[in-house]
C-alpha cells in the first residue's frame, strides 16, 4: 500500500460532500455553488441549449463558450492542450458549438479560474487540480501525488477504478464537472547547484518544489523557497537557490536551466503523473443536447491520450540533447534518499486523508488503485525497461 501516518493540511468541512444542487438556502459563504435562476441557467449553455426552443432552432444556433486557463498564452503543454480542446468541440460539432479561449489574467487570474467556472463568468476552465489543494486538500489525487500512480495507471483509475465519481463528488458543492484534458507524463526531480550523495546533502537545501513534494523536503531538512518561474535561473545563479524543480526536460530546456546547472536528477518522485483537467460548468453542461455533451467529453478525452504522447515524444528528444549537446549529466537520488523521500511522502500523502470524510473515501479509493495495479507495472513496464537495458 501507498501511505500511512499523518499530515495535517487544512481542512475541508462538510461541503465537500453536498450533492450538486440549485437550492436557495445555501449561504454565500458555502463556496462558490450554482445560486442560478433558470434564467440564468440557460444563459450558461448557450443561446442552443435554451429549454423549450423548437428543435430546427436549436440545430441552426452556435452556442458560445468561454474558457479560462491558469496557462500562458500558447505555453507548450497544458496551454496547446486547451487550445486544442476548444478546436475539437468546434470541429466535431460541425461548428454548433464554439468555445473561445482566454489565457491567463484576460478572463480571470490563474487562481480565480476555478471560481470563474464555478461562478459563470467561463462555461469552461483549463488547469491542475492542485492548483485548488488549498481549498480541496483531496484534489491532489486527481493530477498527482509523491511516489503515486503513473500516467497510464492514473487514467485507468479515473475511468475504471471510481476515480472520475470521486472527482465529481468533490466539486459538485461548487457546481463543477471535472474531466482529464491532457497529461504532461512523469517530471524530472529537479535542476541542482550541488550533488546529493547521502540523505544528510538535503539539510539546509534551498529548494524550489511547491506542494507535497516540498514539504516532503522540508521535513527531511531541506529550506522550500517559494518563486515564480521566471525567477528560477536568476536565483539559481545568484545562490538563493540551491535546486529548483519545474517540469520536464523540453519545458526545462525551453526555460535555459542547462545555463545554470548541469545537475538533473531523477526520478521525479514528487510528481510522476500530471493530469491537466477541464474544469465545466455543472449547469451549461447539463444544459446541453446530448451530443454535445458527448463532444465536450471526448475532446477532453482525446487531448488527454495526445498530450501524454507528445509529451513523451518532445521529452524524450530534449533529455537527448540536453545530454549529448548541453553537457547535461542525469543522476539518480541515492538509495538512502529515495528510501527516506519514500517513507515521508507516505505520511504527507496519508494526512490528507484526515481533511474530510470524503477526502478519506479518495486516499483510500487512490491507494487501493495503486496497490491492484502497481504488480501488474512491476512485471510489465518495470521489467521490460529492465531487460531493454541489459
Amino acid at each position: 500500500m501507498l501511505l500511512s501516518g499523518g499530515l495535517a493540511i487544512g481542512g475541508l468541512d462538510n461541503r465537500t460532500e453536498w450533492p450538486m444542487t440549485t437550492r436557495r438556502d445555501i449561504k454565500p459563504e458555502q463556496g462558490t455553488a450554482v445560486l442560478l435562476s433558470r434564467r440564468g441557467a440557460l444563459a450558461l449553455a448557450g443561446a442552443g441549449a435554451a429549454v423549450g426552443l423548437a428543435r430546427p432552432a436549436i440545430a441552426q444556433t452556435t452556442i458560445e463558450w468561454k474558457m479560462a486557463t491558469v496557462w500562458p498564452k500558447d505555453l507548450p503543454g497544458p496551454g496547446q492542450s486547451a487550445q486544442r480542446i476548444c478546436d475539437a468541440i468546434e470541429v466535431m460539432s460541425g461548428g454548433r458549438m464554439r468555445v473561445r479561449l482566454f489565457s491567463a489574467g484576460e478572463l480571470a487570474p490563474p487562481a480565480g479560474v476555478f471560481d470563474a467556472v464555478s461562478g459563470g463568468t467561463a462555461q469552461m476552465g483549463h488547469a491542475a487540480s492542485a492548483f485548488w489543494q488549498e481549498r480541496m486538500p483531496a484534489a491532489v489525487f486527481f493530477s498527482a501525488v509523491p511516489f503515486g500512480l503513473l500516467p497510464q495507471e492514473q487514467m485507468t483509475w479515473i475511468e475504471l477504478g471510481g476515480g472520475q465519481g470521486l472527482w465529481e463528488r468533490l466539486y459538485a458543492p461548487y457546481g463543477v464537472q471535472p474531466f482529464m484534458a491532457g497529461n504532461s507524463g512523469g517530471q524530472m526531480g529537479g535542476w541542482f547547484t550541488r550533488p546529493v550523495e547521502r540523505l544528510e546533502d538535503l539539510n539546509g537545501l534551498k529548494v524550489r518544489m511547491p506542494g507535497l513534494g516540498g514539504e516532503v523536503l522540508r521535513r527531511l531538512g531541506a529550506t522550500p523557497v517559494s518563486l515564480p518561474a521566471e525567477e528560477l535561473i536568476p536565483a539559481l545563479r545568484s545562490g538563493l537557490l540551491d535546486a529548483a524543480e519545474f517540469l520536464g526536460p523540453a519545458s526545462d530546456q525551453a526555460m535555459g536551466f542547462q545555463s545554470v546547472s548541469k545537475l538533473y536528477y531523477a526520478p521525479g518522485f514528487q510528481e510522476p503523473n500530471g493530469t491537466y483537467e477541464a474544469l465545466v460548468n455543472a449547469v451549461a453542461f447539463n444544459g446541453l443536447p446530448d451530443d454535445l455533451r458527448e463532444i465536450v467529453r471526448a475532446a477532453c478525452r482525446v487531448e488527454t491520450s495526445r498530450a501524454l504522447s507528445e509529451s513523451n515524444w518532445l521529452n524524450a528528444e530534449a533529455l537527448r540533447q540536453l545530454t549529448e549537446t548541453d553537457g547535461v549529466e542525469v543522476r539518480h537520488y541515492p538509495e538512502d534518499v529515495l528510501l527516506a523521500l519514500r517513507s515521508t511522502s507516505a505520511d504527507v500523502v496519508s494526512g490528507l486523508a484526515a481533511t474530510s470524510d470524503l477526502a478519506r473515501e479518495i486516499y483510500n479509493s487512490y491507494a487501493e488503485a495503486q496497490a491492484h495495479l502497481g504488480p501488474w507495472s512491476a512485471v510489465t513496464e518495470g521489467l521490460m525497461l529492465r531487460a531493454r537495458a541489459l
